[in-house]
């Protein structure tokens, strides 16, 4: 899956490639979210980084795809962003220290298997602190027969998944979604938590 990553950061545009996401515009531009020290799990070629510096934020963008981190670092010159970018693996963070007033993660938590999921949280758990902020915005619906033939395809949220998973340490408010059941993709959600004491 790795190699998947770098190959196509490296030599392609991956089809999520963009500017930031409306969500995370949402939140800042409303002011519910304050300039902070911030964090994108899983950021790519930096695009929800890179505009959360140009409005205030301390921020630092994680990939384990050095090839997006690449990316992510000419993007953000180019802008003039001050920004850090860190190539480290989500679901085992080594080289980020210190705890995140809040977390952005578009995408990254519904690519990776439960077990990583499981993983993903204690990494989450351990850079944020009671009353730090994380936006997810993730792929959410009930697997197709045929979905489920496919090798390494990386399941989606089920129904009530974030709530099992994040619910014991975070408040949790769905701030977005869609579920349609035809086209691609037939759900997704964004949600906003809180961490609890």
């Amino acid at each position: 899956m790795k190699a998947f990553y770098e190959v196509g950061y490296r030599y392609f545009r991956m089809p999520w490639e963009g500017g930031p996401r409306a969500e995370l515009v949402d939140l800042v531009e409303s002011g519910r979210i304050q300039p902070c020290r911030a964090i994108d799990l899983g950021c790519g070629t930096g695009a929800n980084a890179i505009y959360l510096a140009q409005h205030g934020f301390d921020v630092t963008g994680v990939d384990f795809a050095a090839a997006a981190i690449t990316k992510a670092r000419r993007r953000a010159a180019t802008a003039g962003a001050s920004a850090s970018f860190v190539v480290d693996d989500v679901t085992k963070l080594r080289r980020i220290s210190g705890v995140f007033d809040f977390l952005v993660d578009y995408g990254t938590f519904d690519d990776l298997t439960p077990d990583g999921r499981d993983r993903y949280l204690m990494s989450l758990l351990a850079v944020s602190h009671v009353g730090s902020s994380y936006l997810l915005w993730c792929f959410e619906y009930e697997m197709r027969w045929w979905e489920h033939a496919i090798p390494f395809f990386p399941p989606p949220l089920a129904s009530e998944e974030a709530q099992r998973r994040f619910g014991v340490h975070f408040a949790i408010e769905r701030i977005a979604g869609k579920t349609h059941g035809a086209g691609w993709p037939p759900g997704w959600a964004a949600y906003l938590m809180t961490r609890r004491a």
